[in-house]
Parts: structure tokens; sequence; C-alpha cells
């Protein structure tokens, strides 16, 4: 037994020793395999900084051939720009020489060339809003580039200028007819029949029309002149070569048109005046129909009168005359003065029937200027109070109530002096009617009281 317990202690500590040195081998395996790794990686990264080395030299080769060329090139411009400025001011003393000699060689001709330069100046403006360019455009070119030449103009340039003045003035004493594109208030444009009034006016047959210079457009007035002006255009239009008419000529080349436009018409003054002179009118009306119904009611009645004077015996009761006769012959047989008290019962009851209305005439008349006065004095409270609440710098604010004060002021003015009149006609011949009332009843009793005393 021991003897196998010691075989048994000796292989263990052969295989203890066997697996020692078999680990140790191992181990020095592994270094060995490190240690040639670091061997190849700093063999490696020798070659990768020779490599480096070389494309850093390699590329500091280049940089400095870039440096030298660009060296190279600064010199050469900064040799050119001495080259330049030399010759910059070489060439600013013969321009100066230059221009010298060409002041000398041009003497009186550049005095000329300002002249013409300024003349075309001058002339585009007045030629560009000329009517003449409505019918002859792009007149004004050749003026505008005669006005920016530097240089001396040439013969035919001068010609063209010549051209162009001596085209306004002969057509500015024609009366041409062409056509051309008018534009109508509702925005289009249609080709009408144009007549030009030397350097005045443009009318086709629908009336007066504006050239607008700036868009080069013939346009229509926003409002037509009145009647009997625009009748002058007719007239116009229908007149043939070798005859003359009248014509209404704006000389300020339609600003006078333009501003007739802003012209208030009757009918825009009446309604300025507003509630009050509405009233005011209607006032007007209202007389005039009652000084209307009573001058024909009245003149029937005179007129039956003088038929029943042309028949005094035989009395018919459709005029006061003939009822008149009537109550006389009803009162033959009474004494003078209880005829003479019939009579003038009858003509007291026939005189309310006559003057029937005249008084209203007369009332409405004296009422008229009074609600003028009251229009007039609502237009200035309002006028006051657009002061102060806007003050008075600006007078369209105001102008508004001003036209109600002076408007209704007008409107009753108007009103009264018409009524006055028809009621001075009204009353005049109810006057008449009445006079011959009391001359026929005057000499009814006359005669009554002569067959009496007979």
């Amino acid at each position: 037994m021991r003897k196998l317990f010691k075989g048994f202690a000796v292989a263990a500590a052969l295989s203890v020793s066997a697996g020692a040195a078999l680990n140790a081998h191992a181990n020095t395996q592994a270094l060995d395999k490190i240690l040639q790794e670091v061997k190849q990686n700093r063999i490696s990264e020798g070659k990768l900084n020779k490599q480096r080395e070389q494309e850093f030299l390699s590329s500091r080769s280049n940089q400095q051939s870039l440096l030298n060329k660009a060296k190279s090139e600064l010199a050469s411009e900064k040799a050119r720009g001495e080259r330049l400025n030399k010759e910059f001011k070489q060439n600013e003393i013969t321009l100066a020489e230059k221009e010298v000699e060409l002041a000398n060689a041009t003497g009186t001709l550049g005095e000329m060339f300002g002249v013409v330069r300024r003349s075309a100046s001058e002339a585009i403006g007045s030629i560009e809003a000329s009517l003449v360019s409505a019918e002859k455009p792009g007149r004004a070119e050749v003026l505008r580039s005669l006005a920016a030449a530097k240089e001396l103009p040439t013969t035919r340039e001068l010609e063209e200028l010549w051209i162009a003045f001596q085209t306004e003035m002969t057509e500015s004493a024609k009366v041409s007819t062409f056509e051309a594109q008018v534009a109508e208030l509702s925005g289009e444009t249609s080709v009408k029949q144009v007549t030009r009034v030397g350097n005045f006016n443009l009318v086709t047959k629908d009336g007066y029309v504006i050239y607008d210079a700036a868009n080069k457009s013939i346009v229509p007035l926003p409002k037509q002149p009145d009647g009997y002006v625009l009748a002058s255009v007719s007239d116009l239009l229908s007149t043939k070569a070798g005859e003359y008419n009248s014509f209404y000529v704006d000389p300020a080349r339609g600003a006078i048109l333009r501003l007739n436009t802003q012209r208030s018409t009757p009918e825009e003054r009446w309604h300025q005046g507003e509630e009050v002179g509405y009233v005011i009118t209607f006032l007007l009306a209202v007389g005039a129909l009652i000084a209307l119904v009573r001058f024909v009611d009245l003149m029937l009645v005179s007129s039956k009168i003088k038929a029943q004077i042309k028949n005094i015996n035989t009395p018919n009761e459709n005029n006061p005359l003939g009822r008149i006769l009537k109550v006389y012959h009803d009162n033959k047989n009474q004494d003078v003065e209880n005829l003479e008290l019939k009579l003038d019962e009858a003509i007291l009851r026939e005189t309310p029937r006559i003057d029937a209305g005249i008084n209203i005439i007369k009332i409405l008349a004296a009422i008229a200027p009074l609600l003028g006065l009251l229009g007039t004095v609502v237009g200035m409270i309002k006028t006051f109070e657009t002061i102060t609440l806007f003050g008075t710098g600006d007078p369209k604010l105001m102008a508004g109530n001003i036209s109600l004060a002076l408007v209704t002021t007008a409107l009753g003015l108007i009103a009264a002096l018409p009524l006055i009149l028809v009621h001075a006609i009204v009353a005049g011949r109810s006057k008449a009617v009445l006079h011959i009332l009391d001359e026929q009843s005057a000499g009814i009793v006359a005669s009554h009281a002569e067959k009496e005393k007979a």
C-alpha cells in the first residue's frame, strides 16, 4: 500500500511539473508574439512617417513654386499699373489738348450747339403736350436725342428741329380730321373720327375730348359743357370746305373745359339746398298752380261778362254780372236806395269767389324768402360747427354748408319774385272784374234813378 501510495504521489508530482512546464512555454510564446507585433508596428509606423515626410516635402516644394509664381505675377501687375498710370496721365494731357483744338476749331459752332440743345430741351414739353401730337405722335423723339447729344448736331438733325417747329406752327392754324383710339367713360376704347381745331381743342360727334399727354391717349370729359356750347360742335362737324361757322374754343387747351366739369349744374345746386330748398320749391309750385288756376278762371269769367254786357237785358246766371242783373230784374219796383243796397249785397256775394286764392299766393310769396333766410341761418350754424371740429385748414369741408346757406337764400328769392309777379297779375284781373261789376251796378242804379224822376 505504501508503495502504491508513493507511486501515486510520484505520478502526481510529475504531472504538476509537466503542467507548469507547459504553462511556462505557452506564456513565452505569447510574449514572443506580442514582441513580434510591436516590432512590426514600429516598422510600419516608420514607413508611414517617412511617407508623410516625403509628401510634406513635396507639398512644400509646390507651395514654394506657387509663391514664386504669385510674386512674379504681382511684380508684373505693378509694372502694368505703372505703365497704365503713365498712359492715363498722357491721355489726360492729350484730351485737354484736343478739347482746346476742338474749341478753337468749332468757334461760333459751339454757341450754335448750345442754342440747339436749349431749344430742343424747351420744345420737348410743349410738343408732347400739343394737340398736334395726338394726330402726329413721336415728334418729340428727335428733340429728345438732340437735347441729350454730346456732339455737334448734323445738318439732318438741324433740319429735323426746323421741321418740328414748322409743323407745330403750320398745324396750329388748321382744322384737321383723323381717326384715333378714344377712351370711353366705361374704360373701353374705340376708333372714332376726331376733329382737331388748331392747337386748342379736340372734338368728336359725342362732344369735346381731352388729349392726355402723359399716357398719349385721347380721353372724354367727365361732363360736357352746356348745350349751347355742344351745339357749336355739331355745327363745326357739319361745316363743309369753304364754309364758316361759329365754334367755342378753349384757348387753354382743355384746362377751362376741365374746370367746367367741376361746376355744379342747376339740378345739383338745387339739391344743395336740402330740405329747406325742397320746401321752398314746393311752395313755389303750389303758388304757381293756384295762380294759373285763378288766372284761367278769371279769364273765363271776364269773357262771360263781356258776352253778358252785349246782352244786358237777358241775364245769365253763369257769370257774376248775369247774377247781379237778375237781382236788378227781380227788384225793379224797389226804390233807388233799396235797389242800390240789393246790388251791393250781390256784389259782395260775388267778391269772395273772384278773390279766392289770391291772398294765398301773396302769403306764399312772403313765406319763401323767410324760408330762404332760415336755410341761411342753418347753413351758417353747420359751417361754424365744421370750423369747431376741423378748423379752417380745408375750405372744402365748409363748402357744402356755405352752399346750403347761399342756395336756400337764392331759392327763396327765386320763389318770391315770380309769386309776387303772378299775384300782381291775378290780383289785377280780379280787380278788373270787380271794377266791371261796380261799374255796371252804378249804371243800373243811375238808370233806375232817372226812370223814377221821369
